[in-house]
């Protein structure tokens, strides 16, 4: 059974930072690919950052570019999420994923831990 677990969220106000760490418990188990999702109130949940292990190739989305960075540890399946220049906006449940089988939908999924900026 692979879980997956965040840690790191919290209360920060506007202009902070907060660093989102993942790591898995269960089995050693290999990924291609980590990532991290998050779902505000009201709205869907969108990937905003993953690693993809093989070339280090990361993706971020437009909302974050330039203020969050992915890392990670390929041999133990962590990876982490520093997030800088935060905004209220920023205010939701973030999740950690692992692909595992190679491109396509990710397979498995942390709980969330919640992620509140105040103005």
């Amino acid at each position: 059974q692979v879980q997956l677990v965040e840690s790191g969220g919290g209360l920060v106000q506007a202009g902070g930072s907060l660093r989102l760490s993942c790591a898995h418990s269960g089995r050693t188990f290999s990924t291609y690919a980590m990532g991290w999702f998050r779902q505000a109130p009201g709205k869907e949940r969108e990937l905003i950052a993953d690693l993809t292990w093989s070339g280090g190739r990361t993706y971020y989305a437009d909302s974050v570019k330039g203020r969050f960075t992915i890392s990670g540890d390929n041999a133990k399946s962590t990876v982490s999420l520093q997030m800088n220049s935060l905004k209220p906006e920023d205010t939701a449940v973030y999740y950690c994923a692992a692909r595992v089988r190679g491109p396509g939908p990710y397979e498995y999924w942390g709980q969330g831990t919640q992620v509140t900026v105040s103005s």
